[in-house]
């Protein structure tokens, strides 16, 4: 079984020295596939991850057993993948945003697509081409599913939030000075049921609310500190908010609020000793919250050698005093 327990050695004193808990971690090998997004699937009991070098799909069981679920080299890239509300169907986000193996003039900051898998089959069902929406520059990262079956997608070079109906009508949902920034905008994004959206932007560290009804209503969801380096975002109640960090701190953080996010509080954090190697997304396991290592470090370092194994790995949250 390939769950590892990962012991980090040193103690905290606080009125007596407790040992510091063991990280677990899902290890499994999968040669310079780099995962970004990662969906638990319960009904199968296994996980979904994507590859931002090798745009494949891979299927990851819980004793950290990897196969390709998906593979073709013209999605070059593959970020974002979330489980249909009916368990049936996968949605992934394909493109040539930065790091493919396969990237070419032809895709790269170009491509944008919403494609959708048979998760019995692994076969593909629909190839939604969004490029044409917005023009310029694109980069598909995130999405997430209303209660009608709409999808909402975060193009981080768009700047720009679409929304795909049931039927896969594509359209610009909201596009707001406020989103805006050089490089990486909105990334995370979830569906809020009391009628909003909250999205991140990795280069301001910023929180956004957008209402469904009106998504000319953007509003920065006030915090004590910003979120540089924001990726993947969790709801885990309608109060509270899991938020992956990277770039540099490589931790996950919680929010809470007591004015339907308006504002939010830090609420909890993992600690460094975790050592996560830059989270990216976030998936639920039962109560539990496990986190994508994508170690888009190495790929930003032309000295690295390529990673053959990755781990999705437990977060253990500490909270902070209130």
């Amino acid at each position: 079984m390939k769950t590892q327990h990962i012991i980090i050695t040193g103690i905290i004193c606080l009125g007596g020295c407790i040992a510091i808990k063991p990280t677990e971690r899902i290890e499994f090998s999968a040669p310079d596939s780099y995962p970004e997004g990662v969906a638990y699937d319960s009904i199968r009991n296994n996980y979904y991850v994507s590859s931002a070098r090798l745009g494949t799909i891979g299927s990851v069981t819980r004793d950290g057993e990897y196969s390709v679920f998906h593979g073709d080299s013209s999605l070059k890239s593959t970020y974002g993948l979330k489980i249909h509300p009916d368990g049936k169907r996968l949605f992934v986000l394909a493109g040539d945003a930065n790091y493919s193996k396969y990237t070419s003039p032809a895709t790269r900051t170009k491509m944008i697509r919403l494609i959708s898998i048979d998760l019995e089959s692994g076969k593909r069902l629909t190839d939604l081409d969004l490029s044409g929406l917005i023009p310029g520059k694109h980069f598909g990262n995130d999405m997430t599913f209303d209660e009608q079956g709409n999808i909402y997608v975060t193009d981080s070079y768009a700047h720009a939030i679409y929304k795909v109906t049931p039927d896969g009508k594509p359209s610009v949902f909201a596009k707001d000075k406020l989103f805006e920034t050089a490089g990486i905008g909105l990334n995370g994004i979830v569906y809020h049921p009391g009628g909003f959206l909250i999205v991140d932007n990795t280069n301001t560290g910023q929180l956004y609310k957008v209402d469904l009804a009106n998504p000319a209503n953007v509003q920065k969801i006030t915090t004590e500190q910003y979120f540089i380096g924001g990726d993947g975002l969790l709801l885990d109640a309608p109060n509270k908010l899991t938020i992956v960090v990277n770039g540099g701190n490589d931790k996950i953080f919680q929010l809470e609020t007591e004015d339907n996010w308006a504002s939010a509080k830090l609420s909890a954090t993992t600690l460094i000793a975790d050592r996560f190697t830059y989270p990216a997304t976030a998936t639920k396991f039962r109560n539990e919250t496990w986190i994508m290592n994508a170690k888009f470090n190495e790929l930003l370092d032309s000295n690295a050698v390529p990673s053959k194994t990755f781990a999705i790995q437990k977060a253990v949250f500490k909270p902070l005093p209130k």
